[in-house]
């Protein structure tokens, strides 16, 4: 069923519904978090050319934000990079898990498709992925559309810079834990992943009470991933 449903979109219509449906959860928290970092970035004195720019090369929410930080502070470009790397680490455990579904692409597809992950993409595709739907066009078509949003996002809060005051007030830091809430409720299937969500959120707030940011994901991560493959391992001998 899955199979033919795919089959049916295979035209470029088809593409685009199938490609926007399934990265709609992501748009909906891209365009206002997008607005909120590019108010921010109006404050810094950053142009709406520079702060699109931004969105469109380096498209990583949290690491822009700490750019934005960074840049007020004067620090040296060596500090920002060196810190947007440190705070993207997480992506290679995203890069591990999706490696197996799209190891029969080319090259430079994957390449592409390595560049546009992001938290809440990682989650839309991985859950494509485990469904049986690894049509390639509908993959970057939900890459595309999030990335666009972000971008538009972005525009939109640098356009409004001058009301920062009046906007100040609306929760735009809701926005983005509503939309991981929203999607992981798509991943948990049986009351092993719910478990695991639980203890990789305990430990990730644990470890960043305590000083460990913005290590804190990576190792909670590394830590519930582990315990969930015991368990799985577990199952399946009977231990």
């Amino acid at each position: 069923m899955i199979k033919s449903h795919i089959m049916s979109n295979t035209k470029l219509p088809g593409l685009f519904f199938s490609g926007f449906k399934a990265a709609s959860p992501i748009i909906v928290g891209y365009v206002p978090i997008g607005f909120a970092f590019g108010v921010l970035s109006a404050s810094t004195g950053l142009s709406w050319f520079e702060a699109a720019l931004m969105s469109l090369i380096v498209f990583a929410g949290s690491a822009q934000f700490i750019a934005l930080d960074l840049l007020a502070s004067a620090s040296s470009p060596i500090v920002i990079i060196t810190m947007t790397f440190i705070v993207n680490l997480r992506h290679m455990l995203f890069s591990a898990a999706l490696s197996e579904h799209v190891k029969e692409w080319k090259p430079a597809q994957i390449a592409w498709f390595a560049y546009e992950i992001t938290d809440e993409s990682f989650a839309v595709q991985i859950d494509r992925f485990q469904r049986g739907e690894k049509h390639k066009g509908i993959s970057f078509m939900v890459h595309g559309f999030a990335h666009i949003s972000w971008i538009i996002g972005t525009i939109l809060g640098v356009s409004a810079g001058s009301l920062l005051e009046k906007v100040a007030w609306i929760p735009f830091d809701f926005a983005l834990p509503a939309m991981f809430i929203s999607l992981l409720a798509g991943q948990i299937k049986h009351s092993k992943h719910l478990m695991i969500a639980i203890i990789c959120g305990a430990l990730s707030i644990i470890l960043y009470q305590i000083g460990l940011s913005p290590w804190h994901v990576l190792i909670a991560t590394v830590i519930g991933a582990s315990i969930g493959l015991g368990m799985e391992t577990c199952t399946k001998t009977t231990c």
